[in-house]
């Protein structure tokens, strides 16, 4: 028994890490950020393109959000709207199922470590250290495919006139060759520096989520983790959404200046001074309006897919 114990106790050790990481987490998130960016992708490319708009004459600019819409539709049409989606599907789908599932198996380490039930509430605090955790690993992984869908959503041929702007990329492996043959790793990971302060963002939007969703089930006086209908889901997810945007989008800003290849920025310092010293405030929230009427309902419909996916998944496997 004593030999039989010792054999069986590192391999126990060892997968003790992984057993809170599960799937059904990671496809779930996948599903909705996929679905969600399939439908609003271009009030995404609108925002980046308004995010960048700094006065340089090599590049187009709009009087407003219908103004730069019919510009794109007129010089490349329908698909036009769409350009860059092939990285922010990709970029979405895996940012949304490894946030989920990083930030789920890092809430029940927490529990099982603090002696809580799974379904325990672990306090706003410790919520927003879970989703920044989730958020830098996320972020480490992802940051290559962003800098892709930034650099195809900043390609303007045929949108101005007599200007000649050639079209540097022509798709997400040829953005992704190219990024690494000419700037290396640097390359791949422009905008990592704002895009760690911009966890701050998925921290606070997940930490307010969970208190929404607690405190109205506390309200109820119903189980911190009863399933919600979708409306509920729906609300909880704008009410969030809106609070983190409006807390941080000036990172957001700040990362897609860095990774756009029209101009260049010695680093962060460098585009936080040349924006306010050319732009003022008004500079950091450019593009605010488009990505607030884009990302409040991409928010929802991804949360509401989630939820209900989880609760698909997983409910069977508790009531047995």
């Amino acid at each position: 028994m004593a030999s039989g114990d010792a054999h069986v106790t590192p391999r126990t050790g060892r997968l003790k890490l992984f057993r809170h990481v599960k799937g059904e987490h990671l496809f779930a998130g996948v599903s909705g950020g996929v679905i969600s960016t399939l439908v609003l992708h271009p009030l995404d490319l609108i925002k980046l393109r308004f995010a960048v708009s700094d006065g340089l004459a090599s590049r187009p600019t709009y009087q407003g959000i219908l103004d730069c819409v019919l510009a794109i539709y007129r010089a490349r049409g329908f698909p036009g709207l769409y350009a860059g989606v092939t990285p922010n599907i990709a970029g979405a789908g895996a940012s949304w199922g490894l946030y989920f599932l990083f930030y789920n198996a890092t809430k029940q380490h927490w529990l099982e470590w603090q002696g809580m039930q799974p379904n325990g509430n672990l306090g706003p605090g410790k919520h927003m250290v879970a989703a920044a955790n989730a958020g830098v690993i996320t972020l480490a992984i992802t940051n290559p495919i962003w800098v892709v869908k930034t650099r195809l959503c900043l390609q303007y041929e045929n949108e101005m006139r007599n200007v000649a702007v050639s079209r540097r990329y022509r798709g997400m492996s040829d953005a992704l060759a190219k990024i690494w043959r000419h700037e290396g790793m640097r390359g791949m990971y422009k905008g990592f520096v704002p895009g760690l302060l911009g966890v701050s963002h998925g921290a606070l939007q997940f930490m307010s989520y969970e208190e929404l969703k607690t405190q109205y089930n506390l309200y109820r006086g119903t189980p911190r983790d009863k399933h919600l209908n979708p409306l509920e889901y729906l609300t909880m997810a704008a009410l969030s959404k809106l609070f983190a945007v409006s807390t941080t989008y000036p990172y957001q800003v700040v990362r897609a200046r860095l990774q756009d290849q029209h101009n260049k920025y010695d680093g962060v310092i460098d585009v936080v001074r040349k924006t306010w010293r050319g732009e003022g405030m008004g500079g950091f929230y450019k593009g605010i309006v488009p990505n607030l009427i884009r990302v409040t309902p991409a928010c929802c419909i991804t949360s509401v897919v989630y939820e209900n996916f989880i609760n698909f998944f997983m409910k069977p496997k508790d009531s047995s």
